[in-house]
């Protein structure tokens, strides 16, 4: 019998808490087995502000993926985002000195270590050491290094590190429902995950992973990932504009924006008044679909150049400039978003849709489900891969914590 095993993802958004759980064969194959998403309380633009409301929407979520699939949660992969999340690139050398020369999985720790020793203030962490390429006796473009021969090793890294007290917060809330953290993963290195094919990775593709309230931008090249930046804007501004604009209350704004929102609407409807009746809107208080249209496309347009004034310092030269680019996220399902966006790229855009699961499934394939689905595939791919894995900020997260399952304190050293 093929060896089965399970695994959880929990994406805590500005917007929703979403927990799957999913069965892994021997080959990484994801069989969905149940899911839950909760309205999440307590978070403010990927961030935790009121850890007793974060808890409540983390547990909610997760009792619905347990009643679902039949399957007690004890641990899962949990995503971390917000404006305080930073990444560089930095290069690591080590010398070879033995005999035989050979390239040992001590080495690249040895290497790694060395790379990830940059100066960062001490209310930082390290989130992840990710390599990019490695160089044996200056051949550069070796992927795996193990196993060869040299005298000196060096590898380029992506460093992402993140407030220490943002990641306190994070683990704190899904710890308190009852659910130990696996791995605090960047939300953007799993929506890439999720949506992004290896041909793109390779050719160069820039990721937009639009939530309520952030973007999440990624930037591939050579297939390894080179730029992470979480941008402070999302879906949340595009409702507050509708708001702002119409004298509409929040919840109006937003039924709003997902009904009728779109950055290329039929132009011949443009003048239909919408019926408005029992939605709070003062009386008289008329609204015709150009209103909405106006406010949701200046908004894109903004959120666009945005994403583009990130990532055009990564290009080195016209050569490595990406030549895709993949929005993602419950955003990204406005309509008209991806040919506007490719008019300002002025390269292919397509939107990203999680795929390649089977089980119960159907739900997940929408672009809001990226991250949760690529945080599975994260910990499918690289769960085992300790030799850079940096996991010291899940053992320093601050004070004690009761877990309801077990009733059991824990208590964790700062």
């Amino acid at each position: 019998m093929a060896k089965r095993s399970t695994i959880a993802a929990i994406d805590v958004g500005t917007w929703k808490v979403c927990t799957v759980l999913a069965e892994l064969d021997e080959n990484a194959h994801i069989q969905v087995l149940g899911m839950g998403v909760a309205p999440a309380q307590g978070l403010h633009k990927g961030m935790v502000v009121d850890i007793s409301k974060a808890r409540v929407a983390v547990k909610e979520s997760v009792r619905g993926a347990e009643r679902t699939s039949g399957v007690k949660i004890r641990s899962a992969y949990v995503g971390i985002t917000g404006r305080h999340v930073s990444s560089l690139n930095s290069r690591g050398m080590v010398a070879i000195r033995r005999g035989d020369r050979m390239v040992t999985r001590k080495d690249l720790k040895r290497v790694l270590s060395n790379a990830r020793m940059i100066k960062i203030d001490g209310d930082r962490r390290v989130l992840h050491v990710i390599p990019r390429g490695y160089m044996v006796d200056g051949q550069d473009g070796i992927t795996n290094s193990e196993g060869m021969h040299g005298s000196r090793l060096d590898v380029e890294t992506h460093i992402v590190t993140a407030a220490t007290i943002a990641i306190r917060n994070l683990v704190k809330g899904v710890r308190g429902a009852g659910v130990e953290v696996d791995d605090l993963v960047l939300e953007p290195l799993a929506s890439a995950e999720a949506v992004l094919t290896d041909d793109e990775m390779e050719y160069g593709v820039i990721l937009a992973d639009i939530g309520c309230g952030t973007t999440d931008v990624a930037v591939y090249k050579d297939g390894s990932i080179w730029h992470t930046a979480v941008l402070p804007v999302g879906g949340y501004q595009f409702t507050r504009d509708i708001t702002m604009g119409l004298g509409a209350p929040f919840n109006v704004a937003e039924e709003l924006k997902l009904k009728y929102g779109s950055i290329r609407p039929d132009v011949t409807k443009l003048d239909d008044k919408i019926d408005t009746a029992g939605w709070g809107l003062e009386e008289g208080n008329g609204v015709v679909r150009e209103n909405i249209y106006e406010i949701v496309q200046a908004r894109a347009e903004e959120l666009l150049n945005m994403i583009l004034v990130e990532v055009v310092p990564t290009v080195e030269s016209e050569a490595q400039s990406p030549h895709t680019l993949v929005l993602t996220g419950g955003t990204a399902n406005l309509p008209g978003l991806a040919a506007r966006a490719q008019e300002i790229f002025r390269i292919p855009a397509r939107v990203g849709t999680p795929l390649g699961m089977s089980g119960l499934a159907d739900a997940l394939q929408d672009p809001a489900y990226a991250t949760s689905v690529g945080l599975l595939r994260w910990g499918a791919k690289h769960g085992a891969e300790n030799h850079w894995r940096d996991s010291s900020y899940l053992a320093n997260v601050g004070s004690a914590v009761r877990r309801a399952a077990s009733g059991m304190k824990r208590v964790f050293e700062d």
